[in-house]
């Protein structure tokens, strides 16, 4: 694929004409990063002076509980940007570990270069403000939603509300005693339903951990 085509499906760049991507590329000073397979990107507590924009590759995102009692393990792919609400705001660090399941091609934008952008294309902008704005709203709409009713619909709000997209492939690592606590449920009737979501063909379960394939498709059952 063509570099301008790449940045066309950037989040933040959607929505340009190549006329202005090629005065982006022209004036702006893109950093190019690649890490290989297994290796961590970014670790939770990083400072986030630059936007990471993922152009290659695919990523696992992991959020640990603050006592570290139990960690959610979110899947990503190209085009992405990492966090991009981590670049502004009282707590400029990212509150995630990223770690690349395959080989990973980066474009980062120094924070200089954002707000230089941000005031020169409108879209690139309004992009940035859409998916920041959007994931306030989500975030401030949840503790108003209607109380989960049955185990099932427990842990699937559990998971939603602790990722970073109501969707896609989900890992959760935690002890069964802990979710059993934090759903105020006992830990065998929490057992059973794992199994049944299992049986069913909906997650995959291990030893302190579960994987849920599509979170969607759970969510439609």
């Amino acid at each position: 694929m063509r570099f301008t085509d790449q940045l066309l499906e950037l989040p933040l760049l959607q929505g340009m004409s190549r006329s202005d991507i090629n005065e982006v590329i022209a004036h702006t000073k893109l950093g190019f990063h690649k890490v290989l397979q297994g290796k961590n990107v970014i670790a939770e507590g990083d400072p986030c002076t630059h936007l990471y924009l993922l152009i290659k590759g695919k990523l696992r995102a992991a959020s640990f509980a603050d006592d570290r009692s139990y960690a959610i393990y979110d899947y990503m792919s190209a085009p992405n940007i990492l966090q991009p609400e981590c670049i502004f705001g009282m707590t400029q660090r990212f509150t995630k570990t990223f770690n690349a399941c395959t080989e990973c091609h980066f474009i980062r934008l120094e924070k200089s270069e954002v707000m230089r952008l941000s005031t020169e294309h409108e879209i690139f902008r309004m992009n940035l403000l859409n998916i920041i704005c959007t994931q306030s709203q989500r975030a401030g709409r949840m503790p108003w939603r209607v109380p989960a009713e049955g185990i099932r619909n427990k842990i699937i709000r559990f998971v939603e509300y602790r990722s970073i997209r109501p969707a896609g492939r989900k890992e959760l690592v935690i002890r069964m005693e802990d979710l059993a606590r934090m759903l105020n449920e006992s830990r065998l009737n929490i057992s059973r339903e794992l199994r049944k979501m299992k049986k069913e063909g909906l997650i995959e379960q291990g030893r302190g951990r579960f994987i849920i394939y599509a979170l969607e498709k759970l969510r439609a059952t």
